[in-house]
């Protein structure tokens, strides 16, 4: 049967899925520098090994309410649509082998974050995971905006 690895990380109560094959590597915060006149999701850049990488907090994102970094606090590095971004999470739980078969589409009424960036809903025991479509996450205008800022 086919599966898929999933990457799981919080937001608040909710947790999130992004296929591991997006992940490039999950980091503890590091100085993020401010880039001005950014929507106010963009957190800024940081240098993680010489390459630069802009920084988004997804609890902006996703219209949570802010809260300061603690000691769960990561930067998931992913790749979206062929570029390199930072997404701030809670925190990252744990990585998990699911069927095909547990996943069922987005429902209509998802309330929170936008519907738009949901592939799905992963169905764990009695855990209901929410399954990102990183490459959905950002707009057409943000995605050029990402590139202007990778160069």
């Amino acid at each position: 049967m086919a599966s898929t690895q999933l990457v799981i990380f919080k937001l608040e109560s909710e947790e999130f899925g992004v296929d591991i094959m997006k992940v490039r590597e999950i980091i503890k915060p590091v100085q993020i520098v401010k880039i001005p006149n950014t929507p106010e999701f963009i957190e800024g850049i940081i240098n993680l090994r010489g390459k630069v990488h802009p920084i988004f907090s997804l609890r902006k994102k996703f219209k949570f309410v802010d809260k300061p970094f603690d000691d769960d606090t990561k930067i998931v590095i992913v790749n979206v649509n062929d570029s390199n971004v930072g997404f701030i999470v809670d925190e990252v739980s744990e990585i998990v082998r699911i069927d095909n078969d547990q996943i069922e589409a987005a429902p209509r009424l998802v309330t929170g974050v936008n519907r738009k960036y949901i592939s799905g809903v992963g169905k764990i025991e009695d855990r209901m995971i929410i399954l990102l479509d990183l490459d959905l996450v950002l707009s057409v205008s943000e995605q050029e905006e990402l590139r202007a800022m990778n160069g």
